[in-house]
């Protein structure tokens, strides 16, 4: 699956990070990208929560790469939170 591959890297991340932060196995992984072995449904979920696409992205089931409701909801938190931290800083100075 090169969408895995493809999405690792505009990340700037290693097969490692993405093992690490998902609780796949590297070499699994690898497989995956190397069209070894298929991820089953689990890891399908996984790898399409943590890089914020649909699983039909992920399949190549459609060319666009449409983020998931979830990961909208966790951008716009993390938003929230940088939005938070700014506004006192701010106040610090004024």
């Amino acid at each position: 699956m090169n969408r895995i591959r493809d999405l690792r890297e505009d990340m700037d991340l290693r097969q490692i990070d993405v093992a690490n932060s998902t609780g796949i196995d590297q070499k699994t992984l690898s497989n995956y990208e190397t069209g070894k072995t298929n991820p089953d449904s689990e890891a399908i979920v996984k790898l399409a929560d943590f890089f914020g696409v649909s699983t039909d992205y992920l399949l190549c089931r459609t060319a666009k790469n449409k983020p998931s409701a979830e990961a909208l909801s966790k951008k716009i938190s993390r938003i929230q939170t940088e939005l938070t931290k700014i506004m006192k800083d701010i106040e610090k100075y004024y």
